[in-house]
């Protein structure tokens, strides 16, 4: 029985809840084709602008993905669930592993696309980094690809003076990655502060990541801080919001 609030909703909007319900109940699996404009017209009694923004809702929220003259799809790629204060505990990294391996479960993953120049900061990395008129960083950008598929750019800013001649400065930053030499530099990061916003991308970002109309980011900012309260990295991220399931498990 319809409430008086879903009563309220447009009929696009409740057309894509039912839709939504569907594909949670699997009832509509991953790669299924959802009914198109025509059988929601039929179905609903409604315009075909009325069907049309239903699908367009599904895909919006990542759920569902057009595929050009075949219809709209259930997506086929599962969120990775980013367990965000697990990932970055030292015996992760501080034993050799990725911070990924606490958010993959098994999963493929591959850093392609990696970067490593040195030149000026953001001018958020710059604030943050309290760095100085002519200082340069380090700058290691990366794409993250799971199961064949690009979720995330990331960028990290590193003051240049602090890390130069280390594996830092290199493609491979070898295991346990940056934190690991970090550590190993006598700048072993004890605190993260992570800023989490949301926005559309821009044209660069979609066609990296490869995003579907409509799709919007997560763009999580986070600082490293040594013993010495001085933060030693700024790492910006730019995640497909349709392919993250964001976790913070901790105690009260």
């Amino acid at each position: 029985m319809a409430t008086q609030a879903s009563g309220r909703e447009p009929k696009y909007q409740r057309i894509a809840n039912e839709l939504k319900a569907k594909i949670r109940s699997g009832e509509f699996a991953p790669g299924d084709r959802l009914p198109g404009e025509n059988d929601l017209m039929a179905k609903y009694d409604v315009a075909r602008m009325t069907a049309r923004q239903a699908l367009s809702v599904l895909q919006s929220e990542g759920l569902a993905e057009a595929r050009k003259g075949a219809g709209v799809f259930v997506r086929s790629f599962q969120p990775l669930r980013r367990r965000g204060i697990q990932r970055l505990a030292r015996e992760q990294w501080g034993s050799g592993r990725s911070v990924w391996e606490a958010d993959l479960g098994g999963r493929d993953l591959v850093v392609d696309q990696v970067e490593v120049t040195e030149g000026p900061a953001s001018e958020i990395a710059s604030r943050v980094l309290a760095m100085g008129e002519g200082e340069n960083t380090c700058i290691r950008s990366r794409r993250f690809v799971l199961d064949g598929k690009p979720v995330l750019l990331a960028t990290s800013y590193l003051p240049a003076t602090l890390v130069a001649g280390s594996a830092i400065t290199q493609q491979d930053t070898g295991p346990g990655g940056t934190y690991a030499r970090l550590a190993e530099l006598g700048h072993k990061p004890v605190h993260f502060r992570e800023e989490i916003r949301s926005r559309m991308p821009f044209p660069e970002e979609s066609a990296k990541l490869s995003l579907p109309a409509g799709t919007p980011v997560m763009i999580i900012c986070r600082t490293a801080f040594a013993e010495d309260g001085r933060p030693v990295e700024v790492n910006e991220m730019v995640l497909d919001a349709a392919a993250y399931v964001l976790e913070y498990d901790f105690d009260a």
